[in-house]
């Protein structure tokens, strides 16, 4: 006979509103959940020439729709910049407990780069990966040359860790260096 305490829970999903938030920033910068009407208009970005060049050829509809509906890896949420659907952002979390972290990937139009929309939007998720999900480092790998990306980072707290020798091969068959860079929850920069 089996005693009761010795038998496993059954595993229970995850609280998609744990790990699909709603955050709020300053300036009208929002994350939330993403919906299937806003696939669209993210493929839309992911095709914008600005976005190409540093995200490579467009993931195609059903893989952000994978993303969006939590069929993937990674957990998109949609950026917002006054209710206007402004780019994505999304993270993925390594859960083995000696390995546990998470990773943040960005990518907004080019209508709202270089105005600290992406700072505040890599900021909120930060926040939300230490604060909710339990993270105590972050990573990030912009491409070695996507500066304006890398000092947008380094705003929030990022620090450069090194760089990753032919990480990425672009849509023309070439290898380009990543920097992977850093974040520990005790260096944290809040600017939201």
């Amino acid at each position: 006979m089996t005693d009761p305490g010795d038998v496993e829970p059954a595993a229970q999903p995850p609280d998609t509103r744990e790990m699909r938030p709603n955050l709020v920033g300053s300036a009208g910068v929002s994350l939330r959940p993403g919906r299937m009407s806003d696939v669209a208009a993210l493929c839309g970005i992911l095709r914008d020439p600005e976005v190409v060049r540093w995200w490579g050829d467009p993931e195609e509809p059903s893989e952000v729709e994978a993303k969006l509906l939590g069929d993937s890896y990674a957990v998109l949420l949609v950026v917002e910049v006054d209710r206007q659907v402004a780019g994505g952002i999304e993270y993925w979390e390594e859960n083995e407990p000696a390995y546990r972290h998470a990773g943040i990937d960005i990518y907004l139009s080019s209508n709202w780069q270089g105005r600290g929309v992406g700072t505040q939007a890599v900021s909120l998720l930060a926040d939300f990966l230490f604060d909710v999900r339990d993270h105590r480092r972050l990573t990030i790998d912009p491409a070695v040359t996507n500066l304006r990306a890398i000092r947008s980072y380094e705003k929030v707290g990022f620090r450069r860790v090194g760089v990753m020798r032919e990480y990425e091969r672009a849509p023309d068959g070439t290898y380009h260096d990543g920097l992977l860079m850093d974040l520990l929850r005790s260096e944290r920069r809040r600017t939201s």
